[in-house]
């Protein structure tokens, strides 16, 4: 579980975000290519997922979560989750906002503390755990 008052956890989220910058990169980056390319925005969004996951889970597991106890399938369903929660949570945000592009990267920051709670409780637990 979280302990918002451990040195360690925000030692953890710090590194999470640090990652999470690389990754947001790289994937937004494959987004807004495959975009450029005149893909369709969802398309292209599943599409930079994929690649995009497995750019991740080195990321995560080597730097993030270093030290952890890790599942290469848990990781995988985390993703399906993260996907359908980016779909999800896209399609509500381009209803607001027009450009593909700003409802994109609307997403990803909306994403990614859920997906922190996701990746620390369900794929990279403690090694005393």
């Amino acid at each position: 579980m979280l302990d918002w008052r451990s040195p360690a956890e925000w030692k953890r989220i710090f590194r999470y975000y640090q990652a999470g910058i690389i990754n947001t990169l790289f994937g937004y980056g494959a987004f807004s290519l495959f975009l450029a390319l005149g893909m369709n925005m969802y398309a292209a969004q599943i599409v930079s997922t994929v690649v995009g996951a497995m750019f991740n889970y080195v990321t995560y597991s080597r730097y993030a979560f270093a030290g952890h106890a890790t599942s290469k399938w848990r990781f995988f369903l985390s993703y399906v989750v993260n996907y359908l929660l980016s779909l999800g949570i896209l399609f509500l945000v381009a209803k607001a906002i027009a450009s593909p592009y700003a409802a994109g990267l609307v997403t990803v920051v909306i994403v990614s503390a859920f997906n922190y709670l996701i990746l620390r409780n369900l794929v990279f637990r403690s090694e005393q755990a």
